[in-house]
């Protein structure tokens, strides 16, 4: 009962208590550049719910049975970046094949997936806390859906305050930083849950 305790705080905490985007800054690129149509942000979002989960697994397996037992833990970071790389590839060839107008629409930033510090992001952090393979895999899936949260929040509200009327100062990126920076203040009222 205490581990399925355990891996309920994890899933709470990852997804909204400490939201990788809005409270840790991890993957800002995605999160900026992806949410202007909700569609969009949404398909992102499952693109990197898969990659992650699927990246910590693997993560975890060849960080527990590969690196530990040769003592070469040293080359975590470089055998992260090689499965993630793995992994966005094969999501990639995916969308190609069967949803070609997700994959237009993602663009440039589905391949930056690979480089996103999110996805490095929760593999070091699994490792860091001493995770299980079940508990990082629970991190990262839970990591993916804040992710995936938050980018479609702000995707909505992008759409909904596209033709509004602002100063020409904050036309553009200047009131999506303030969107976000509002949405992070937001996300700080879960801190209260854990």
């Amino acid at each position: 009962m205490s581990e399925v305790k355990d891996l309920l705080v994890i899933l709470i905490s990852s997804s909204l208590v400490s939201n990788v985007v809005l409270s840790q800054f991890l993957g800002l690129c995605p999160f900026l550049g992806v949410s202007k149509k909700t569609n969009t942000a949404a398909g992102m979002g499952v693109a990197v719910i898969f990659v992650i989960t699927l990246a910590s697994a693997v993560a975890g397996c060849m960080y527990q049975f590969i690196l530990v037992p040769l003592h070469i833990e040293y080359l975590q970071t470089i055998c992260f970046i090689l499965v993630i790389a793995a992994l966005v590839q094969f999501v990639e060839m995916f969308l190609k094949k069967a949803i070609p107008a997700l994959y237009e629409a993602l663009g440039v930033y589905l391949p930056l997936i690979t480089t996103n510090c999110a996805v490095l992001g929760v593999a070091l952090t699994n490792v860091q806390k001493e995770y299980g393979i079940l508990a990082g895999i629970v991190n990262g899936f839970a990591t993916a859906v804040g992710f995936t949260i938050s980018i479609i929040i702000l995707a909505g509200i992008r759409e909904k305050i596209e033709h509004n009327d602002f100063p020409e100062s904050f036309k553009g990126m200047p009131m999506v930083l303030v969107t976000a920076g509002l949405m992070a203040i937001a996300f700080c009222g879960f801190s209260g849950l854990l």
